[in-house]
């Protein structure tokens, strides 16, 4: 009789009792949830590294771009301090692809100084490389959960140990349930509605009012899509979305406080970025948007949307949108008008990332810095 099949870990489940699940020698988390892949990624950090980025006990390599000879030597070199180290290899499908043989000799006599990590996007498992580290892996499933009532079911149990570990508040009574009802089991999407709730937390907690008036699930992917489509220059597909929401009832103000966050995020990363280069240092754009304030599982694309608007435009960001604020506080207050005044500053926007197609951005080949 044929041996069951392994049931595959899922970040939850992992997340949920990291102890259970000590690191083996190569570990990979695969999936298309940036958000559940950098929450595996980072509670590993915490277990090899001591938490943080762990500083000299951790080396991160695009999988793109790295030799295969430079991860095993850093896999075989033995830290001076006698700990162990950590080999993180971002966006390693290609990698897997290229050096799929020589990874499966690896697993079958792996070193003990490091511990590998793959942060893919898919994992067959009909590999060779796949069935050696289902026994003697880490092998954890980032998958975005479909919606489900198990995935809402886990999404119910996990909020409000998240709310309260990372957000500092508690829900009151049914308010984690009317969140997962409203936006869906999307872990990063909850945790973006946990960012916004955080702020309206009085003495601790959160009422279900606050959830009702607050969360929502099309709203949110809407506003998010909106702001994505803008800074890649789709100013059409913003225009859209923008249409989208006022007609569902949507005020300008709450708009443009929504996408006012992000935009400002921006606009600090690159401030961060000229500043470390006026003086003299050298900073990557993936840590000066981490400065900035944005999530780790929007870093890959914020990075590649400030690219794209460059230093100059990004910088005039704030100031954009401080007259945008006036002008709804002011002139353009009326209905109407404040429409205007949102449809202006995404088209602008818009433009700016279109027109930076076109011309070299001063940013290009900072990430690499």
């Amino acid at each position: 009789m044929p041996a069951a099949k392994k049931k595959a870990l899922t970040a939850l489940a992992y997340l949920a009792d990291v102890d259970k699940h000590p690191p083996r020698p190569i570990c990979v988390a695969y999936g298309d949830d940036a958000f559940l892949q950098a929450q595996v990624r980072d509670a590993l950090r915490g277990t090899i590294c001591g938490g943080g980025d762990g500083e000299a006990a951790l080396t991160t390599y695009s999988g793109r771009a790295v030799d295969l000879c430079d991860v095993l030597d850093g896999l075989r070199t033995v830290s001076l301090f006698g700990d162990r180290r950590m080999i993180e290899i971002e966006n390693a499908d290609e990698f897997v692809q290229r050096h799929r043989a020589a990874l499966e000799d690896y697993a079958t006599a792996p070193s003990s100084a490091a511990v590998l990590l793959l942060l893919v996007s898919s994992w067959p498992g009909n590999t060779r490389l796949a069935r050696e580290l289902a026994d003697s892996g880490l092998v954890v499933d980032c998958k975005r959960p479909a919606k489900s009532s198990e995935a809402e079911r886990r999404a119910k149990k996990w909020l409000p140990q998240r709310a309260r570990d990372c957000h500092g508040f508690r829900f009151s009574s049914g308010g984690a349930e009317l969140l997962v009802e409203r936006v869906g089991p999307d872990l990063g999407l909850l945790d973006q509605e946990l960012s916004k709730l955080a702020v309206l937390a009085e003495g601790g907690t959160v009422t279900d009012a606050q959830v009702e008036q607050t969360a929502g699930s099309w709203r949110t992917r809407t506003v998010w899509e909106m702001l994505d489509a803008m800074l890649d220059g789709r100013a059409a597909i913003a225009l859209t979305n923008l249409d989208r929401l006022l007609l569902a009832g949507e005020h300008p103000v709450a708009i443009l406080g929504q996408i006012g966050s992000s935009l400002r995020r921006f606009s600090a990363a690159a401030r961060i970025y000229a500043d470390a280069q006026g003086a003299g240092g050298r900073v990557s754009l993936k840590e000066a948007l981490q400065q900035a304030g944005i999530l780790h599982f929007k870093l890959r694309d914020a990075e590649r949307q400030l690219k794209r608007l460059g230093r100059p435009r990004a910088l005039r960001l704030a100031q954009r949108l401080l007259a945008a604020d006036l002008a709804l506080k002011g002139a353009s207050s009326a209905p109407d008008r404040a429409r205007l005044v949102v449809e202006r500053l995404l088209v602008e926007t818009a433009a700016f990332a279109e027109g930076a197609r076109r011309e070299p951005s001063p940013m290009v080949g900072a990430a690499s810095r």
